[in-house]
């Protein structure tokens, strides 16, 4: 197995291709060790030092570590982790599959909210996969989109200018509705 790595925009995050589907459908976004149990593959990663958060994509694994830990040193034992746990017949996920992301949409707003998340699911999500992340819907609130930023987006220096310059823009040029986006902790 030869997993490749790709650099992120973001230098705590490295994205990792083992060549072969890691999700079907939906991400799985491991913010910490905690939770990480419900996927062999994200506790396994997690189980090197160093390694601060883990999310899973369609056909990548995107790993963030500590500031203060190199590259260098991690990311041996990460691809040795992931070669792994593919060699091991573990499924990625146990129990509940993995999410699409988006908060459910109801209420007034349901037919803006509707507009606005398969805006992201066919414009910003493909983009944002290819840099290790994920945006998902988070909420609609008197003219302001809520976004959740994950894998390689969380903590990005250049989240704030993808979310104001390209996202924000984005969608107040085919919503009227919509006046600002916000990132949100989850």
């Amino acid at each position: 197995m030869f997993i490749q790595t790709e650099s992120t925009p973001n230098p705590a995050t490295l994205k990792f291709l083992p060549g072969q589907t890691v999700l079907e459908t939906g991400t799985a976004d491991f913010p910490s060790a905690e939770g990480a149990d419900k996927s062999p593959l994200a506790a396994r990663v997690f189980g090197v030092d160093g390694v601060t958060g883990v999310f899973l994509g369609n056909d990548f694994v995107t790993v963030t570590k500590q500031d203060a830990v190199e590259w260098d040193h991690v990311k041996p034992a990460i691809l040795g982790a992931i070669m792994e746990h593919f060699q091991s017949g573990q499924p990625v996920m146990t129990g509940e599959a993995a999410e699409s992301g988006h908060a459910a949409s109801e209420g007034e707003n349901s037919e803006v909210i509707d507009q606005i998340k398969q805006l992201l699911d066919t414009r910003v999500r493909p983009a944002v996969a290819q840099d290790g992340g994920d945006i998902t819907f988070h909420g609609f609130e008197r003219g302001v989109v809520y976004l959740h930023m994950q894998g390689a987006c969380a903590g990005c220096p250049s989240s704030t200018i993808t979310l104001k310059m390209g996202i924000e823009n984005l969608l107040r040029h085919y919503i009227p509705e919509v006046t600002e986006v916000r990132p949100v902790g989850v």
